[in-house]
Protein backbone atom coordinates (compact mmCIF):
# COMPACT_ATOMS: atom_id res chain seq x y z
CA UNK A 1 0.00 0.00 0.00
CA UNK A 2 1.13 3.13 -0.90
CA UNK A 3 2.35 5.82 1.57
CA UNK A 4 -0.13 9.10 1.54
CA UNK A 5 0.76 12.04 -0.22
CA UNK A 6 0.26 15.31 1.67
CA UNK A 7 -1.36 18.18 -0.06
CA UNK A 8 0.55 21.47 -0.08
CA UNK A 9 -1.18 24.93 0.07
CA UNK A 10 -1.04 27.17 -2.36
CA UNK A 11 -0.89 31.36 -2.50
CA UNK A 12 -1.03 33.70 -4.10
CA UNK A 13 1.18 37.38 -4.27
CA UNK A 14 1.45 40.42 -6.57
CA UNK A 15 5.37 41.60 -7.20
CA UNK A 16 6.15 44.82 -6.39
CA UNK A 17 7.80 46.06 -9.75
CA UNK A 18 5.43 45.12 -12.35
CA UNK A 19 1.71 43.88 -10.24
CA UNK A 20 2.05 40.50 -11.85
CA UNK A 21 0.70 37.32 -9.86
CA UNK A 22 3.00 34.68 -8.77
CA UNK A 23 1.44 31.70 -7.37
CA UNK A 24 3.70 29.46 -4.81
CA UNK A 25 3.78 27.39 -2.17
CA UNK A 26 5.67 26.78 0.83
CA UNK A 27 9.38 24.67 0.52
CA UNK A 28 9.55 21.05 1.42
CA UNK A 29 11.95 19.69 3.55
CA UNK A 30 14.19 18.63 0.42
CA UNK A 31 14.30 22.43 -0.62
CA UNK A 32 15.26 23.73 2.44
CA UNK A 33 17.89 20.73 3.21
CA UNK A 34 19.42 22.45 -0.13
CA UNK A 35 19.37 25.88 1.20
CA UNK A 36 20.86 24.52 4.63
CA UNK A 37 23.85 22.79 3.08
CA UNK A 38 24.31 25.85 0.21
CA UNK A 39 24.13 28.36 3.70
CA UNK A 40 26.63 25.89 5.64
CA UNK A 41 29.15 26.41 2.69
CA UNK A 42 28.84 29.94 2.11
CA UNK A 43 29.86 29.68 -1.13
CA UNK A 44 28.05 32.20 -3.58
CA UNK A 45 27.40 29.94 -6.27
CA UNK A 46 25.67 27.49 -4.19
CA UNK A 47 23.28 29.75 -2.42
CA UNK A 48 22.69 31.33 -5.67
CA UNK A 49 22.34 27.68 -7.32
CA UNK A 50 19.62 27.35 -4.33
CA UNK A 51 17.74 30.47 -4.14
CA UNK A 52 16.74 29.75 -8.10
CA UNK A 53 16.08 26.26 -7.43
CA UNK A 54 13.71 27.16 -4.12
CA UNK A 55 12.08 30.49 -6.12
CA UNK A 56 11.19 28.00 -9.10
CA UNK A 57 10.46 25.00 -7.41
CA UNK A 58 8.24 27.00 -5.49
CA UNK A 59 6.54 29.33 -7.75
CA UNK A 60 5.11 29.30 -11.30
CA UNK A 61 7.81 32.11 -12.61
CA UNK A 62 9.70 30.81 -15.72
CA UNK A 63 12.09 33.36 -15.68
CA UNK A 64 13.93 33.60 -12.25
CA UNK A 65 17.17 35.46 -14.23
CA UNK A 66 14.91 38.38 -15.23
CA UNK A 67 13.49 39.30 -11.88
CA UNK A 68 13.95 42.62 -10.03
CA UNK A 69 16.36 42.28 -7.08
CA UNK A 70 13.75 43.38 -4.53
CA UNK A 71 11.10 41.21 -6.32
CA UNK A 72 13.36 38.42 -5.73
CA UNK A 73 13.84 39.34 -1.91
CA UNK A 74 10.25 39.87 -1.40
CA UNK A 75 8.85 36.13 -3.17
CA UNK A 76 11.91 34.86 -1.00
CA UNK A 77 10.42 35.92 2.07
CA UNK A 78 6.72 34.94 1.51
CA UNK A 79 8.12 31.49 0.51
CA UNK A 80 10.06 31.96 3.84
CA UNK A 81 7.36 33.12 5.87
CA UNK A 82 4.71 30.26 4.37
CA UNK A 83 7.53 27.52 4.97
CA UNK A 84 8.78 28.06 9.05
CA UNK A 85 6.59 30.61 10.50
CA UNK A 86 5.10 33.71 10.36
CA UNK A 87 8.06 35.40 12.76
CA UNK A 88 11.35 35.71 12.93
CA UNK A 89 13.75 36.06 15.90
CA UNK A 90 16.65 38.37 15.73
CA UNK A 91 19.42 40.28 17.75
CA UNK A 92 19.43 43.53 17.26
CA UNK A 93 22.38 45.78 18.26
CA UNK A 94 20.94 49.05 20.09
CA UNK A 95 22.45 52.09 18.22
CA UNK A 96 23.03 54.41 21.24
CA UNK A 97 25.82 52.61 22.43
CA UNK A 98 26.37 50.31 19.49
CA UNK A 99 27.42 47.39 21.71
CA UNK A 100 23.90 45.94 23.82
CA UNK A 101 22.21 43.23 22.02
CA UNK A 102 18.55 42.89 22.19
CA UNK A 103 16.40 39.73 20.78
CA UNK A 104 13.51 41.00 19.03
CA UNK A 105 10.21 38.96 17.48
CA UNK A 106 9.59 40.46 13.86
CA UNK A 107 6.46 39.84 12.49
CA UNK A 108 7.12 38.59 8.65
CA UNK A 109 4.47 39.71 7.33
CA UNK A 110 4.94 43.38 8.33
CA UNK A 111 8.13 43.67 6.04
CA UNK A 112 6.91 45.31 2.88
CA UNK A 113 9.11 46.52 0.38
CA UNK A 114 9.20 49.99 0.82
CA UNK A 115 9.76 52.68 -2.60
CA UNK A 116 11.58 55.92 -2.36
CA UNK A 117 9.44 59.10 -3.84
CA UNK A 118 11.55 60.31 -6.35
CA UNK A 119 13.32 57.20 -7.37
CA UNK A 120 13.71 56.82 -11.35
CA UNK A 121 14.80 54.69 -14.11
CA UNK A 122 15.89 56.71 -16.77
CA UNK A 123 18.94 59.29 -15.59
CA UNK A 124 19.14 62.12 -17.74
CA UNK A 125 22.84 63.32 -17.55
CA UNK A 126 22.63 66.07 -20.12
CA UNK A 127 20.19 67.73 -22.39
CA UNK A 128 21.33 64.69 -25.24
CA UNK A 129 22.15 61.70 -23.45
CA UNK A 130 19.85 59.42 -20.89
CA UNK A 131 20.53 56.81 -19.28
CA UNK A 132 17.44 53.72 -18.82
CA UNK A 133 18.53 51.52 -15.76
CA UNK A 134 17.49 47.85 -15.70
CA UNK A 135 17.69 46.34 -11.65
CA UNK A 136 20.02 43.95 -10.60
CA UNK A 137 20.33 40.17 -11.10
CA UNK A 138 20.31 37.25 -9.01
CA UNK A 139 24.17 36.73 -9.18
CA UNK A 140 24.48 40.67 -7.98
CA UNK A 141 21.37 39.77 -5.16
CA UNK A 142 22.99 37.15 -3.78
CA UNK A 143 26.89 38.71 -3.36
CA UNK A 144 24.76 42.08 -1.99
CA UNK A 145 23.12 40.08 0.72
CA UNK A 146 25.56 36.85 1.33
CA UNK A 147 28.76 37.69 0.78
CA UNK A 148 29.65 39.71 4.17
CA UNK A 149 31.95 42.32 2.20
CA UNK A 150 31.48 45.63 1.13
CA UNK A 151 32.29 45.94 -2.97
CA UNK A 152 34.67 47.32 -3.97
CA UNK A 153 35.17 50.17 -7.32
CA UNK A 154 35.47 47.94 -9.59
CA UNK A 155 32.00 46.12 -8.25
CA UNK A 156 30.39 48.87 -8.26
CA UNK A 157 31.44 49.94 -11.50
CA UNK A 158 30.82 46.24 -12.55
CA UNK A 159 27.29 46.25 -11.08
CA UNK A 160 26.07 49.40 -12.92
CA UNK A 161 27.02 48.49 -16.26
CA UNK A 162 25.33 45.44 -16.02
CA UNK A 163 22.21 47.10 -14.94
CA UNK A 164 22.20 49.96 -18.06
CA UNK A 165 19.92 48.80 -20.67
CA UNK A 166 19.83 51.38 -23.02
CA UNK A 167 22.23 54.61 -23.95
CA UNK A 168 20.14 57.20 -25.88
CA UNK A 169 22.33 59.99 -27.43
CA UNK A 170 19.80 62.63 -29.48
CA UNK A 171 17.86 60.29 -31.90
CA UNK A 172 21.00 57.18 -31.64
CA UNK A 173 19.54 54.57 -29.23
CA UNK A 174 22.47 52.10 -27.89
CA UNK A 175 21.20 48.89 -26.60
CA UNK A 176 23.94 48.18 -24.03
CA UNK A 177 23.12 44.24 -23.94
CA UNK A 178 24.40 44.18 -27.35
CA UNK A 179 27.86 45.82 -26.23
CA UNK A 180 30.74 44.59 -24.77
CA UNK A 181 30.60 44.98 -20.88
CA UNK A 182 34.33 46.96 -21.18
CA UNK A 183 32.71 49.45 -23.42
CA UNK A 184 30.15 50.63 -20.91
CA UNK A 185 32.40 50.75 -17.89
CA UNK A 186 34.61 53.04 -19.77
CA UNK A 187 31.72 54.83 -20.81
CA UNK A 188 30.74 55.45 -16.93
CA UNK A 189 34.19 56.04 -16.00
CA UNK A 190 34.54 58.85 -18.88
CA UNK A 191 31.14 60.63 -16.42
CA UNK A 192 31.64 63.74 -14.12
CA UNK A 193 31.47 62.83 -10.35
CA UNK A 194 28.08 64.79 -10.49
CA UNK A 195 26.43 62.36 -13.12
CA UNK A 196 27.78 59.29 -11.40
CA UNK A 197 26.49 60.44 -8.15
CA UNK A 198 22.91 59.94 -10.13
CA UNK A 199 23.90 56.42 -11.15
CA UNK A 200 24.93 55.69 -7.38
CA UNK A 201 21.23 57.46 -6.22
CA UNK A 202 19.76 55.14 -8.87
CA UNK A 203 21.01 51.89 -6.58
CA UNK A 204 20.39 53.68 -3.41
CA UNK A 205 16.81 54.55 -3.72
CA UNK A 206 15.93 51.24 -5.51
CA UNK A 207 12.76 49.66 -4.00
CA UNK A 208 13.78 47.33 -0.64
CA UNK A 209 12.61 45.01 1.72
CA UNK A 210 12.54 47.52 4.52
CA UNK A 211 11.08 47.49 8.75
CA UNK A 212 11.81 49.98 11.12
CA UNK A 213 11.35 48.61 14.52
CA UNK A 214 12.12 50.42 18.42
CA UNK A 215 14.17 49.31 20.48
CA UNK A 216 14.57 49.71 24.42
CA UNK A 217 18.50 49.71 25.26
CA UNK A 218 17.80 47.36 28.80
CA UNK A 219 21.18 49.34 30.01
CA UNK A 220 20.74 52.83 29.11
CA UNK A 221 16.48 52.57 29.07
CA UNK A 222 16.70 54.76 25.69
CA UNK A 223 14.55 54.09 22.57
CA UNK A 224 15.69 53.87 19.40
CA UNK A 225 14.23 53.74 16.10
CA UNK A 226 16.10 50.56 14.51
CA UNK A 227 15.51 50.25 10.41
CA UNK A 228 15.91 46.66 8.95
CA UNK A 229 16.67 46.59 5.10
CA UNK A 230 17.22 43.89 2.76
CA UNK A 231 16.97 40.31 2.89
CA UNK A 232 19.78 39.36 4.83
CA UNK A 233 18.74 41.18 7.98
CA UNK A 234 15.87 38.86 8.03
CA UNK A 235 17.55 36.25 7.08
CA UNK A 236 17.24 33.60 9.61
Amino acid sequence: MALPKLVVPKYKLKLPSDGRTVNYRPFLVKEEKLLLLATETGEQADLMAAIKTIITACSDLEDIDGLATFDIEFLFLQIRTKSVGEAVELSVTCPDDGETTVPMNIPLNDIKVVKTKGHKKDIKLSDEVIISMGYPSLDTFVKMNFQGEEPGVDQIFGMAADCVKTITDGEEVHDCSQLPKEEVVEFFEQLSSKQFLQIQNFFETMPKLSHTIKVTNPKTKVISDVTLEGLASFFA
